[in-house]
């Protein structure tokens, strides 16, 4: 028995499908929840690598699980237990995703998103690929509200296509842009040499977008990036791990150093809570082959708890 397996144990952990062990809710249609979990192992693949992050919402919840005896107790990240009141989020489990089917991956992403947006929670999306926030960015179309992204990722992902998929992990933010009720870019985490051109990041910049570098951030803090966010906006916080150092998170294709670290991540994700309304979040990019002993998974886990945490203390909209 090792790592979190023999940490569940010690905690008294009961095995669990679910991430924290929360309420499984199989029709989404229904949930009274706050909040709702959904994983998804891929979305729209490149032939080059296809679904990479294949078993990354697994290996996310299999991380959690040693904590799900222990909701209640002291999460010294939050200051208090994760839920400071009621369990108010559900997991939704995975979507039936195939590799061969991009379009009905992002039908069933749009579709399961707009069900919890229509039941008035917030869609807290895991994966796979960080072509996932395409559809999911979509969905809130239907709103008729106006929405500013926080893209926490070491690449800025505006290439208009690449090798001929307009919809792969590169253009998301890209595609963002060319959404109606996208009203603001925030990047943050950039570094090193990514697939980004010259001219994308000027087309970003010409389009509006704030950029806020990894360096910028190590040199002079969160300040700028958490003041680029509106008093009051509706958010949606596209987290893709590489934004984090491959020290803290290895779990990644591209490991580029200089990267945030977990308390840079959660300060800047909790300061947006204090100022404005984060009404999504999705985490995605974990890949298990690339995993160290777990570290990755157990990172990744910790975090979307201490998300999850602050999502249950910011209200309801």
């Amino acid at each position: 028995m090792t790592g979190n397996t023999a940490l569940g144990a010690m905690f008294g952990a009961a095995p669990v499908e679910t991430f924290l062990g929360l309420p499984r809710i199989r029709d989404l249609s229904r949930t009274s929840a706050r909040m709702v979990l959904l994983g998804a192992d891929g979305c729209t693949p490149y032939p080059s690598v296809g679904f990479y992050c294949a078993g990354g919402p697994a290996a996310i919840r299999a991380a959690g699980a040693a904590y799900a005896a222990n909701l209640s107790h002291m999460n010294f990240d939050l200051g208090g237990p994760v839920f400071p009141g009621e369990v108010s989020a559900v997991d939704a489990g995975d979507l039936p995703q195939e590799e061969g089917d991009p379009a009905g991956n992002r039908a069933r992403i749009f579709g399961a998103v707009e069900q919890i947006l229509d039941r008035g929670a917030v869609p807290i999306l895991i994966g796979g690929d960080d072509s996932l926030p395409i559809p999911m960015l979509e969905a809130y179309a239907a709103r008729r509200r106006s929405y500013t992204i926080l893209q926490i990722d070491a690449h800025i992902d505006w290439r208009d296509e690449v090798g001929g998929e307009p919809l792969g992990l590169s253009s998301t933010m890209r595609r963002a842009s060319e959404m109606a009720h996208i009203e603001r870019i925030v990047q943050v985490g950039s570094r090193g040499i990514g697939s980004a051109r010259m001219e994308d990041a000027a087309d970003a910049e010409a389009w509006g977008v704030h950029f806020v570098p990894a360096g910028e951030v190590a040199r002079s803090g969160l300040g700028r990036a958490i003041d680029l966010i509106p008093a009051g906006a509706e958010v949606i916080i596209c987290l893709d791990l590489d934004a984090l150092d491959p020290s803290v998170m290895p779990a990644v294709i591209g490991r580029t150093a200089g990267g945030l670290g977990y308390w840079q991540v959660l300060e800047l994700i909790a300061g947006v809570a204090e100022k404005a309304w984060i009404v999504g979040f999705d985490m995605v990019e974990f890949m298990p082959d690339r995993d160290v002993d777990g570290q990755g998974a157990a990172v990744a886990a910790q975090l979307l708890a201490a998300v999850i945490g602050i999502l249950a203390r910011q209200g309801k909209r």
